[in-house]
């Protein structure tokens, strides 16, 4: 059986420290989609990780970990984050798996990420400018290159020169690439690969026949769908519980448990609609005491009020069984917290959240006001424990979103986690 952890709002919620916890109990660690655009910060044993393509439970001994078909995968980034894991002496040797239908994410990949955003001036997505968007562009446009195409060294090094006389032709001198210097160093990644490759498709099988104990992460969030976000300021893929079974071949009747991570607060990188962001004292008091920059990017993220509209909107499409509510310590000293509710539309209250962006730019966010409860959370180990305005705020959430409130950070640590 799986448990599926998704990112409920714009990414950054915290999924990655869930996840760790979670991992101790599961056999199988699996990615379905993004690339290492994704981050995830744990802290273990006083130490903080920061880890982007490769799955959280790497941090978990006895648990394998599955980069799955629906990821992107830039090799180079790859090899890093294992050399830094294994010099904390956490040993990554059968552990780790990627899938042999995964795309590349070429170092072409990036430099052309990095020309379509200048190419957009004041339109610009945001990206993280990892190549994420032009790798699953050629991946649709059918051009674009299997991580088992590596093992055909004539067949890679074709199609990584067809590529870039593409893109040549489209952006000219623009493009400062070299193709056979990355060709060269494939040469290099090709047997180190080998090992860490496999067909995913008999191992998930498997691994549902022989019912391992499976823990899906989900990367980027809800928000960032490329087909239920805000587009197109979104990611390239789809972040959502369809992504888990486009991405990991997973039977849907096995998954025991959905989990959607809700930060307490609302955060956001990059451009794009956010209603209830806070241009003022109390955005900035909410990006300083969260510590609130990006772990693949170091931007400071846009911050504001919780929005419960988004919330039950990524529960309309990924139907959460419970909610990781995510950093509540960072409202501690609060004299009174909000919660968006309701948007409004030329007088009209709106039944979902709009696709359209002018709708989104014109519109009035209702907010609900809660008394703060200024007292400290930090490490608390029960619900009991928690302040009764701290209580009131979740059990206000759970209410208006209709989903239990499971599991409560309560700081940055594994063990700053309440479970009900």
């Amino acid at each position: 059986m799986a448990t599926v952890v998704l990112g409920a709002q714009w990414g950054d919620e915290g999924k990655g420290k869930l996840v760790d916890i979670l991992s101790d109990t599961a056999q199988l660690c699996c990615r379905a989609q993004g690339g290492h655009n994704a981050g995830h910060t744990i802290v273990k044993n006083g130490i903080t990780f920061d880890v982007h393509i490769l799955p959280s439970g790497v941090l978990t001994d006895g648990c394998v970990n599955l980069i799955g078909t629906g990821c992107v995968v830039h090799i180079p980034q790859f090899f890093k984050e294992l050399e830094t894991i294994e010099k904390h002496g956490i040993k990554t040797h059968d552990r780790v798996l990627i899938s042999d239908r995964c795309h590349v994410d070429l170092d072409l990949h990036t430099k052309v990420d990095g020309l379509e955003e200048v190419e957009l001036g004041k339109g610009s997505i945001g990206t993280t400018g990892k190549g994420i968007g032009p790798t699953y562009s050629t991946k649709a446009t059918r051009s674009g290159i299997h991580i088992a195409d590596i093992f055909n060294k004539a067949e890679f090094d074709r199609k990584l020169r067809h590529l870039h006389h593409g893109y040549k032709k489209r952006y000219g001198d623009l493009l400062q690439y070299d193709s056979e210097a990355e060709i060269t160093k494939f040469n290099d990644y090709r047997e180190r690969l080998k090992p860490f490759v496999v067909d995913q498709v008999p191992l998930i099988e498997s691994a549902v026949k022989g019912n391992v104990r499976m823990l899906v992460e989900g990367a980027n969030a809800l928000m960032l769908d490329i087909d239920n976000g805000t587009y197109p300021f979104v990611t390239s893929s789809n972040t959502g519980l369809g992504g888990v079974f486009t991405g990991l071949h997973l039977n849907p009747r096995k998954i025991k448990e959905t989990i959607g991570i809700v930060k307490a607060y609302t955060t956001r990188v990059g451009s794009g609609p956010f209603p209830s962001e806070q241009n003022n004292d109390i955005g900035e008091k909410l990006q300083s005491v969260g510590r609130e920059f990006g772990v693949t990017t170091g931007r400071k993220r846009r911050c504001g009020w919780l929005d419960l509209v988004v919330v039950k909107f990524s529960n309309s499409i990924n139907w959460y069984d419970s909610i990781n509510l995510t950093k509540l310590d960072i409202l501690d000293d609060f004299d009174e917290v909000k919660v968006a509710t309701a948007y409004e539309h030329n007088g009209q209250e709106l039944t979902s959240f709009p696709a359209n962006l002018e709708i989104l730019d014109n519109m009035t966010v209702k907010y609900e006001t809660l008394q703060g409860w200024k007292s400290k959370t930090v490490g608390l180990k029960s619900y009991e424990e928690l302040p009764e305005n701290a209580r009131k705020y979740i059990e206000y959430i759970e209410n208006f979103v209709g989903v239990r409130v499971k599991y409560i950070g309560t700081g940055p640590g594994r063990e700053s986690m309440i479970v009900r």
